[in-house]
């Protein structure tokens, strides 16, 4: 009871005092590259003869991305109030860079490999994108917590929705896959394509795991 006494102080005493808003910018910033990013790899699974293209968008895209990473990390160490936790801060920059990281890895390993990308890879793309714009419209519910709790659970259910959607198109296209009459070599190369984008889907469900996370703490 003492602990559960004494957290609700320092809550309180945190939310009394003012706060730097610009870790929820930077926040916003980076979740606003993985959308573009998204659909530059969405794209380069759409087979319009321009995927080395897509993937260096993307690549683009990372740097700027891990820019942002870099500026959070380093002002973390040099800001005396922060809306929340540091450790959290941290997590949360890192969950969505991520995201993106695996992306440019995944479009360079798919440019790589060649394959033809199947019906279900495409809807996992549209999870992809779907998630990542989720992301980016849920960032800035972030610098108030308090009020935007409802809504920040909203976009958790609905992030998870679409993982679940990609799960289930990964399971078909498996299936498909193997039943068909190709070498076992190139069914390895195209089940870790699948594996791949899936693992993107996942890197935008762990972001609203973080989230959560900070949401139980806050309110």
């Amino acid at each position: 009871m003492k602990s559960r006494r004494s957290n609700l102080f320092l809550r309180a005493f945190h939310s009394l005092m003012p706060h730097d808003d610009r870790f929820i910018r930077r926040f916003c910033e980076h979740a606003t590259l993985v959308v573009p990013a998204a659909e530059a790899f969405r794209a380069l699974m759409s087979g319009d003869g321009r995927a080395e293209q897509h993937a260096k968008e993307i690549s683009r895209l990372e740097e700027a991305a891990d820019r942002i990473t870099r500026d959070t990390v380093l002002a973390i160490h040099r800001t005396f109030i922060t809306p929340f936790d540091r450790s959290e801060i941290l997590n949360l920059i890192n969950a969505l860079d991520d995201t993106i990281d695996l992306m440019k890895e995944t479009g360079r390993r798919m440019v790589r490999y060649g394959v033809a990308f199947t019906p279900e890879m495409l809807g996992m793309g549209d999870c992809v994108v779907r998630a990542a714009i989720e992301l980016r419209d849920g960032m800035p519910l972030l610098g108030s917590i308090d009020r935007n709790a409802d809504r920040l659970s909203t976009m958790s259910i609905n992030v998870r929705r679409i993982e679940g959607e990609a799960d289930e198109l990964l399971d078909l296209g498996l299936r498909v896959l193997f039943a068909g009459d190709t070498s076992p070599g190139y069914k390895l190369t195209v089940e870790q394509v699948y594996d791949l984008i899936e693992a993107v889907v996942d890197r935008c469900e762990d972001v609203v795991d973080v989230i959560d996370g900070i949401v139980v703490e806050q309110v």
